[in-house]
C-alpha cells in the first residue's frame, strides 16, 4: 500500500494520526489529520503517484504551456475527497477529547507548483511560466484551487477538525510583488470566505485558522492583517522580530525551531528551546511552540522527547 493508498484507509491514516500522541502521552497538544497537501490536485483530476526516491511525482503535469484543459474546475470536493472526512470524523471519536484534531490544506500557490512542476522542484520553471507568460490562466488556476481549498477546509470542519492550518509551502519562491499578486489575495480569500462557508454548513463556532508561508520573512505583516488567528514561522525568521511585527495585534505566532536541531546534543536542544521561547516573549500568551517545518524520519523518537519535555519545563517558567 503506498502513501495515498494509505492516507485513504480511513482506520490506518487514524492510527497514524494518534502515535505520537500515545507515544508522548501528554507532552502534544494537538493531533493533525495523516493527509498530505496534493488531495486537492487529486480531485482536481490529477494522477499523482508516490515515487521512491523522489516523493511525490504528477503522472502528466500541466508544463508550462497554460494549458487547462483536462483541469477540473469546480470539483466535487465532498464527494472526490470523502475518504478524508472519514479519517477525521474516525480520529475525532478515537482521540476522545485529549487533545484537538487539526485539519489542513496546501494553499493556492504551493499547489500550482506542484500542478505545473509535477514534483519539487529547485528551478521553479513551468511554475513562472505560468506567472510571466500566462498570467491570466495563473490566476483562473489559483482561483479555482482556492475555490477547492475553502471547500476542503469546511468540509473537514464538518467532519470534526477543530483547528485549522494553510500550507502555502513554497512560498520562498516568490518576491514580494509577485507574492502579493499570485499567493497573498487567495491566502486571503480563504481566510474571508471560509467562515461564510461554514455558517452554511451550521457551524456557527469560531475555527482557529494558521497560515504557514514558508521563507516569506517580508510578508509578516501583512499576514498579520490577513484574517488569520495564527501566523506560523519557519527557522529563517528571528522571533523577536515577529513579536515587533505584531506589536500588540491579536495575533498568535507559532514556531519556529530548526528541525536539524534535534540531531544536536540534549544540551544544545535545551539551548535552543530557551532561546526560542524567550525570543517569542517568554510563551506566556499569543505563542504556540513548533518546529520551523516538519520533522525528519531520521530522527531519533527520544531526542524529540527531550524537546518536548523541555519545551514544557521551560515554557512554564
Amino acid at each position: 500500500m503506498d502513501f495515498f493508498q494509505t492516507c485513504r484507509d480511513a482506520e490506518i491514516a487514524s492510527e497514524i494520526t494518534i502515535q505520537p500522541i500515545e507515544h508522548f502521552n501528554g507532552l502534544i497538544d494537538a493531533a493533525i489529520i495523516f493527509s498530505d497537501i496534493l488531495v486537492i490536485p487529486q480531485a482536481m483530476g490529477f494522477d499523482i503517484q508516490m515515487v521512491e526516491g523522489k516523493g511525490p511525482v504528477f503522472v502528466s503535469p500541466l508544463k508550462g504551456d497554460g494549458n487547462l484543459d483536462n483541469v477540473i474546475l469546480k470539483p466535487d470536493i465532498l464527494k472526490s475527497l470523502d475518504w478524508a472526512f472519514k479519517s477525521i470524523t474516525l480520529t475525532r471519536k478515537k482521540l476522545n477529547g485529549r487533545v484537538p484534531l487539526l485539519g489542513f490544506c496546501g494553499a493556492p500557490w504551493t499547489l500550482l507548483v506542484y500542478m505545473t512542476e509535477g514534483q519539487g522542484t529547485k528551478m521553479f520553471r513551468y511554475a513562472k511560466e505560468w506567472l510571466y507568460v500566462h498570467p491570466e490562466k495563473a490566476h483562473i488556476l489559483l482561483q479555482a484551487t482556492t475555490d477547492a481549498c475553502i471547500e476542503f477546509l469546511a468540509q473537514q470542519v464538518v467532519a470534526g477538525a477543530q483547528m485549522l492550518q494553510v500550507f502555502e509551502s513554497w512560498a520562498e519562491a516568490l518576491g514580494p510583488d509577485e507574492f502579493n499578486e499570485f499567493c497573498l489575495p487567495y491566502l486571503r480569500q480563504i481566510s474571508a470566505k471560509l467562515p461564510k462557508r461554514l455558517v452554511e454548513l451550521g457551524v456557527t463556532e469560531k475555527i482557529p485558522l494558521t497560515v504557514f508561508a514558508k521563507g516569506a520573512w517580508y510578508a509578516v505583516d501583512d499576514l498579520c492583517e490577513s484574517g488569520y488567528d495564527t501566523i506560523s514561522l519557519d527557522w529563517l525568521y528571528r522571533p523577536e522580530d515577529a513579536v515587533k511585527v505584531v506589536n500588540g495585534r491579536r495575533i498568535t505566532l507559532q514556531g519556529n525551531l530548526d528541525p536539524g536541531v534535534i540531531y544536536g546534543s540534549d544540551e544544545l536542544i535545551t539551548r535552543k528551546v530557551e532561546q526560542m521561547i524567550k525570543g517569542f516573549g517568554g510563551g506566556k500568551q499569543n505563542y504556540i511552540i513548533n518546529f520551523g517545518h516538519g520533522t525528519h524520519p531520521f530522527m531519533k523518537p527520544e531526542k524529540i522527547d527531550h524537546f518536548l519535555k523541555e519545551c514544557h519545563r521551560i515554557g512554564s517558567q
